[in-house]
């Protein structure tokens, strides 16, 4: 494995002001009466602020979700204490409740993959120099140095792992203990154009999050847009999921679509569909970094 790290930091999203800090509250459990109950209950008793309360109820598994934001300034307990005293209102609640409690003024860090297509990079990269992406990015790996002088540019960290055809466990191996160096709230597959092994999915299950440049369930896999264009298809699109073992098929978090003809050649499909992939992949990243995104079985349920 080689590396180039350049002396300027990574780019750091601003910090946000006091009044602007918010603690994040979500839960999902089997439905039944009195959640919103006990959840109000707890956030008064603990003078807490609400700023958003957002609630769904999925007759179909049962289930009930919620996303509480609450102002931070209007609680004087710490977040390690709020956790241990909200264990105590989530056993009440249920014992197969699955909950967390965040704070928006503790900074999220993500690390990109990549290959060599750079639309995605380009826009996350932006994104963060700009101030508007709710992390900080620590890195990028790229299996080619297509993308490094692209990276350097905006004082974040290349590395260059390989992936040769007779070598690939050696090199996931060597990106998983790269990646977990840096402890990231979200490792993104900003089209890296390698399927992760099973190991690496499960240790990074609901962390890691793929681009896919299909409107998925179609066209999983490689060349879609070839695939597409073989079928004459009227709509392409893109699908921003999170990565598990089976190819393609991890809970969806985003997606978006843009029309065609039958005037379009693939090359057009793939100019028009790198724009919703960038689009799809910082929407969906975002939406996973603000605790937006709850997964229960196959599915998510997002309070956008």
């Amino acid at each position: 494995m080689s590396t180039s790290t350049p002396s300027s930091p990574a780019p750091v999203s601003p910090a946000p002001q006091d009044d602007d800090r918010r603690l994040v509250l979500t839960l999902g459990c089997p439905d039944r009466t009195g959640i919103v109950a006990a959840i109000s209950g707890f956030i008064a008793e603990i003078g807490g602020w609400i700023t958003e309360a957002r609630y769904h109820s999925d007759d179909q598994s049962g289930w009930f979700f919620t996303r509480q934001a609450i102002r931070a300034d209007s609680v004087d307990l710490d977040v390690d204490e709020l956790r241990r005293r909200f264990a105590e209102v989530a056993g009440q609640i249920g014992p197969e409740a699955e909950w967390s409690l965040t704070d928006t003024g503790v900074e999220k860090s993500v690390v990109l993959l990549v290959s060599r297509d750079s639309h995605c990079l380009i826009d996350l990269l932006g994104r963060a120099e700009r101030g508007e992406f709710p992390a900080t990015i620590r890195a990028v790996i790229g299996n080619h140095r297509d993308l490094e002088e692209l990276t350097t540019r905006f004082g974040v960290p290349f590395h260059h792992i390989p992936f040769p055809a007779d070598g690939k466990p050696e090199a996931f191996a060597q990106l998983r203990e790269l990646v977990d160096g840096y402890t990231p709230d979200a490792i993104i597959l900003a089209r890296f154009m390698q399927i992760l092994p099973a190991d690496l999915c499960e240790a990074w299950a609901g962390r890691a999050v793929n681009i896919h440049h299909s409107f998925l369930p179609s066209f999983i896999g490689a060349r879609p847009y070839h695939q597409a264009f073989e079928r004459g298809v009227k709509l392409i699109g893109a699908t921003c999921h999170y990565v598990t073992a089976d190819l393609d098929a991890g809970p969806i978090i985003e997606q978006d679509v843009s029309r065609i003809n039958h005037d379009y050649s693939t090359a057009d499909m793939v100019r028009q569909g790198r724009d919703i992939e960038a689009l799809v992949l910082s929407r969906g990243v975002r939406w996973h970094l603000e605790d937006r995104v709850l997964v229960h079985g196959r599915k998510t349920v997002v309070f956008t």
